[in-house]
């Protein structure tokens, strides 16, 4: 990954951000011929047509997974799937579950707070994998199969990676969010940011992918997020984004790309990038932002990919049965169970036959091939639990 001469700062600090190298980083163009997987550059943008990609079988070559690191380390870090939920029924079945769990959350009286705006201003939705999960697997198992979400996750993370998703309705009026970075360095005071060495600065995007998926068409006027590619690059950007001139240089050269429903968009964590304003006065802008960590860094939200296992499992049976083709199944496996053992108890949970011992995930895929009740798995998954914390 390209980062500016600061490499050789070994604290970044504050006094040390430049709005002139940012600029000498982001002032330039995308060129397409260097992406030749991608369909179109939009305000610096890569732009990918899905359907092109499945009719091609570029989904499983390795030089589309290749492409999609260097646009996300060295290119302008964000890139745009035309199509990636070829089925709009997939995408409304699970905006449905959505507005029900958001309707129960305003029964309840709960309030969900926002990062980076006023709670209260949109409709948020924490842990809406889980939630999705439990309330319907079934439109959880279609949603989290697809092919385009598996990619750019495997891409960037390797396997073993983690999703999280939270559900984000800006609602008519809505105002745009501050410019920032996100998770992990970009989730701390500036002060703290500062108290990492530079080469944390480097690791920290490399430990997440960030993305979204359209559930409504997203023309300008609904404020789809706003970007400044190429940004990611600027090594000291965890200190930069709340300086003023940086907040404002953002304001002027910022891109903003529209989205249908079914779109997906996914960006490293350190580009610059805001959701934007919604001006209309009817349109509920509603979002699936997804949160996928390396299985080697810490997921933003504690997930009980136990439960949500088990509430899959029944579906992932019947779905084999029926000739359903074992990539899905390993989708949508990798989107609800965990795929990495560790940390575990040792004494407990000793290695078997290798370096560690199975994860939630291996179990997942020995109980569907042993063809186990969801019972059987229940137990394992449960004794699994209890060994790893002795």
């Amino acid at each position: 990954m390209s980062f500016t001469s600061t490499r050789d700062r070994a604290w970044p600090t504050e006094q040390l951000c430049d709005i002139d190298e940012l600029r000498a980083l982001v002032e330039r163009g995308t060129d397409l011929a260097g992406y030749p997987h991608a369909a179109a550059v939009e305000g610096g943008v890569l732009v990918y047509d899905s359907e092109r990609l499945r009719a091609t079988g570029a989904l499983a070559d390795r030089a589309l997974r290749t492409e999609l690191v260097r646009a996300f380390a060295d290119g302008p870090g964000v890139v745009v799937f035309r199509g990636a939920f070829p089925d709009p029924a997939v995408v409304d079945r699970a905006t449905a579950v959505f507005e029900s769990l958001i309707a129960e959350q305003r029964a309840s009286g709960a309030a969900a707070g926002d990062h980076f705006a006023a709670p209260g201003a949109n409709d948020r939705v924490w842990n809406a994998l889980e939630k999705t999960a439990l309330y319907d697997p079934e439109t959880f198992a279609d949603y989290y199969a697809n092919d385009v979400l598996a990619l750019a996750s495997r891409a960037w993370l390797g396997p073993g990676y983690q999703v999280t998703a939270q559900v984000n309705v800006v609602n008519p009026g809505g105002a745009a969010q501050r410019p920032h970075r996100d998770y992990h360095l970009g989730f701390l005071s500036a002060q703290t940011a500062a108290g990492y060495p530079a080469h944390v600065h480097r690791l920290s995007p490399v430990l997440t992918l960030q993305g979204a998926v359209a559930h409504c068409d997203m023309p300008v006027e609904t404020g789809p997020t706003v970007y400044l590619p190429y940004s990611q690059t600027y090594e000291p950007g965890y200190l930069a984004w709340r300086l003023p001139e940086f907040q404002a240089y953002f304001g002027a050269h910022h891109v903003q790309v529209p989205l249908a429903k079914g779109d997906a968009v996914f960006f490293n964590p350190a580009v610059l990038h805001a959701a934007g304003h919604n001006r209309t006065a009817d349109v509920r802008r509603t979002a699936n932002l997804l949160q996928v960590s390396s299985a080697f860094g810490r997921a933003m939200e504690t997930v009980d990919r136990e439960a949500v296992a088990g509430a899959v499992f029944p579906v992932l049976r019947r779905r084999r049965a029926q000739g359903t083709d074992e990539d899905w199944l390993e989708r949508v496996i990798a989107a609800s169970a965990e795929g990495y053992p560790f940390p575990t108890n040792l004494d407990a949970d000793p290695p078997v036959d290798g370096l560690a011992p199975p994860s939630q995930a291996d179990l997942v895929r020995r109980a569907l091939h042993e063809e186990w009740t969801p019972r059987t798995l229940r137990d394992a998954l449960r004794a699994a639990a209890r060994r790893r914390t002795g």
